[in-house]
This record gives structure tokens, sequence and C-alpha cells, in this order.
């Protein structure tokens, strides 16, 4: 039973009518989400389509209610488990209790499902990013995952932290390194029922639903959007060749659930594996997402930004570093001291420092690029008929990136920030005071140096006065020719 995304429910993929569909959730405040907008229109009774089931993955049986938990044993047909921890720097006892005993734990609830049909498991197209050459298949995994499971369960947290690094090898976080391990988890499961895994890249903004540039969350590639439209992210470490391996989120969820449709209708002799990738196919650079990112965020500039948006980039260490110095730590000193003058509380040194915590967890994937097959995902799109091809829309060769890129930093304003299109006007504005005081600040800066060094060499005002009489003449020559070609 599914529904098609969170933009809205579609025509459904299995031949068995749509009847009901449960949501294990955890329990939280009431919230009201504007993705849900669009299919409140379209079908304005769609919650009673959607049971809410309380569960807790960390809990014993996930926490579920006896009543639940029957509903869910005689009723289900198709399992999409989504449900992990992707914070990069996650002790590696809670990766595993939530990505591995998690998965685990669903897995043995899946088994007693009278009618299931398909046990669908999202993990990442990085869980096997030790290698540069990413097959659809299901790779050996790292260790044996009921000893480390047991290892950890009486080891002190401070000797976990402390043996970490030994642990996961030349994974380069617990996210990955858990996610691994569940594929593997999930692949003995496949003689006893059918189970397919979908491995997402970078996960971005949505495509075309619910609506362009539709993001909710400040991971990944988004915080570093936003960071730079802000002009707070100004230099970062990337490799500008390295393919930036984007694949936005609605394309995802097409891809799931038609996926789901394949492994319950047709059940497949062999356990599905599906890169949900666009580097092999679709390639585009970070170079690139650079560059459009700053030009749009010039013209549809961020309100209230902290300087004028640029990115500095680069794949050496030593030469970042000095960016980070001078673009992002002076500034911060200077902004906090010029707080602690006005009686308020310094704050830029502490926004900078988590800022350079999450790029340092992010350097591992900007500086170098992988190669995914992606044989499955072209044979899926080949079973769908050309009205669900277009309905479930995974075609990542028909993404036009500019033009992504552009709907992702205005989305990234709107859904994210909460701000106004109407702003952009007041907004460039603020960017031309920005521009202004920076003029002055330079200027200032120019004479202090003239004053402190320049002033007191003889050779060095010799060069000086030869440089500025080079600009002189290069102006002259410029307006000699403007009056002439007038």
């Amino acid at each position: 039973i599914v529904v098609k995304s969170a933009a809205g429910m579609r025509k459904c993929p299995f031949k068995a009518p749509f009847q009901r569909s449960q949501l294990l959730i955890r329990s939280e405040k009431k919230q009201t989400f504007t993705v849900f907008d669009r299919v409140r229109e379209d079908c304005p009774n769609f919650q009673e389509k959607i049971k809410p089931i309380n569960a807790e993955l960390t809990q014993p049986n996930l926490a579920i209610s006896a009543k639940d938990s029957q509903e869910l044993l005689s009723q289900v047909n198709v399992v999409f488990h989504c449900a992990a921890t992707v914070r990069f720097d996650e002790p590696l006892k809670h990766a595993l209790l939530l990505n591995v005993m998690g998965t685990q734990q669903l897995l043995l609830l899946a088994r007693q499902m009278q009618k299931l049909e398909a046990f669908i498991h999202i993990s990442t197209a990085y869980a096997n990013c030790n290698r540069r050459n990413i097959d659809e298949v299901i790779y050996p995994p790292p260790v044996e995952t009921k000893k480390l499971c047991d290892l950890v369960e009486w080891l002190d947290e401070s000797i976990i932290q402390e043996i970490t690094p030994k642990l996961i090898g030349d994974w380069p976080n617990t996210y990955t390194y858990t996610k691994a391990l569940a594929e593997y988890l999930v692949q003995q499961e496949k003689e006893h029922f059918n189970v397919a895994i979908i491995r997402p890249s970078i996960v971005g903004a949505s495509w075309h639903e619910p609506f362009p540039g539709w993001i909710d969350n400040f991971n990944g590639a988004s915080g570093m959007i936003i960071a730079a439209g802000k002009g707070i992210l100004q230099t970062l470490k990337v490799n500008n060749d390295a393919v930036a391996d984007l694949i936005p989120v609605d394309v995802v969820i097409n891809l799931i659930l038609a996926a789901g449709w394949y492994t319950a209708v047709h059940r497949p002799k062999t356990m599905m594996v599906y890169n949900c990738t666009t580097g092999g196919i679709n390639p585009f650079c970070w170079g690139e997402i650079g560059y459009h990112v700053i030009s749009t965020f010039k013209r549809n500039p961020l309100e209230q930004a902290f300087r004028i948006p640029r990115a500095q980039t680069t794949s050496n260490h030593l030469i970042n570093q000095y960016w980070i110095t001078v673009s992002h730590k002076a500034p911060a000193m200077l902004y906090d001291f010029y707080l602690r003058l006005t009686g308020r509380k310094p704050r830029m040194m502490k926004i900078f420092n988590r800022l350079h915590k999450s790029m340092m967890l992010l350097e591992y994937f900007t500086c170098q690029s992988w190669e995914w097959s992606s044989e499955n995902m072209n044979m899926l799109m080949t079973q769908l008929s050309p009205e669900d091809r277009r309905l479930f829309n995974f075609d990542v060769r028909q993404l036009h990136w500019s033009e992504y890129i552009e709907n992702y930093c205005i989305g990234a304003k709107k859904y994210l920030l909460n701000e106004d299109m109407s702003g952009i006007p007041a907004a460039k504005q603020h960017l031309r005071k920005l521009r202004n005081i920076q003029y002055a600040f330079n200027t200032t800066l120019l004479v202090i140096i003239w004053r402190i060094f320049i002033a007191r060499s003889q050779m060095a005002r010799n060069i000086w006065y030869f440089v500025v009489s080079l600009c002189y003449k290069f102006l002259s020559y410029f307006r000699a020719s403007s009056t002439l070609r007038h």
C-alpha cells in the first residue's frame, strides 16, 4: 500500500486497490507541514488514508502497542524502511542502535507479516564509499554484525569512542559504516520475503514535486547553500572537477515507489539493488554548482546577509586554511569585537566554528568522485508504462542542472528561511550597502598599509608610483577610446 510521495497521492502502482497506509513515527508535538498543501487541494480527506502508529527504533519490539502490532501483521503488504540517523558524527553505539539494530528489529517484524509482498530498504550510495567503482550488489560486511553489536553493548562509551576509528577503518564516518552493515542484514532476509535496496546519493531539494526547490532541512548541501547565500561561507575545500552527485528528493521517492511495485508484482529471482545517483548519467561538478549558487543569490539575495555572496574553493589544505583565517575567522573576530563594544553578546565565532565542523565532515565527499553503475535503475524505467513513467519520473537525464540549482536556492530562501520573494529589492539594497562598506574598509586598509610600510621606503614608493601611473594611463586610454566611439 503506497502513496505517491509527500507531495500528493496519485494512482497506486500496485494491482491491488489503494486502501490505507500505516506510518511508523515517533510521537511528536502536532505540526503543520506546507509540503501537504498541494495534496490537501487534490484530496482534502487524504489523512483518512494514512494511519500514524507510534514507534521507536531504539526500543524492544519498536515500542509498538499490541493492537497496532496486530494490525501491521495482518494488513501490511509493502514495507518502506527509511528511518535512520543521518548524522555523520553520530557516536558509533547510537548509530548501530538506530541504523543496524533498528533495521534488524523491523526485519523480525516483517517476517511475521502475513500479507507482505515486498520490503524496500533505503540505504545510501556511500555505504560502500571505500570503493571507487560501486556496482548494484551487496558487498561483504567489514565485520560480523552481531559480534560488533555485542561488543559495543558492554563496552564503556569512552572506550568505544577511542576505538571507533579502528573499527570503521576506511569508512569516513559511522553513518556510512553502519549503513553498509544494515545492507548485509537486509540481504540475509531475501529467502524469507522479496527485498530490494535503494541507494540515493546526496539528497537535495525537489525537482518537481511538491514544488520545484522544496526542501525541509539544513542537512548536507542545503546548509552549505544557505551559508554561502548569507555570505557566511566564503571558502570551502572542494575539488571543482569532482562530480557532485546530487539527487532530487522527489526522484528518490519516485524510484522507491516504482521499486516497491516491481518487487511486489514481478518478484525478481535475485535481490535488486538500485544505485539512485546522477553522476554516471547526468554529471555536474562542484565548481559548476558553486558558480550557479553564487550567481542565483546575487540575483535573488537572502535577507540580512552577513556579507556579499562569493565562494573561494580549493582542494589544497594549506590554501584552504589560509582562506579560512582571512575570510572566516578574522571577520568573525572583528564582528564579535563590534558586538561587545555595543553591549551585545558575541556569536559569530561560535557560528563559524560550527560551520567549519560541518565542512570538515563533508570534505571527504566534496573532494573526490565515485562511479556507480545504474543498470537496475535503467531496467526499472523500461518496466513502467508511459503514464507511470510520467507520474513516477526518476529519469535524471531530463534534469537541467542550472535551472535545478536556481530553484534549489530560491526554495531554500522560501521554505527553509521563510523569506518572501517581495523582499528581494530590500535585500539587494542591503547587498549594495555591504559593498560600500567593503570598499570603504579596503580603502582604509590600503591607506594604513601605505602609511606603515610604503611611505617609509624609497623603493616601495617608486614601485607604488609606477603602478599608479600605469593605472592612470590605462584609465586615460579607456576614457579616450570611449569618447571616440561616442
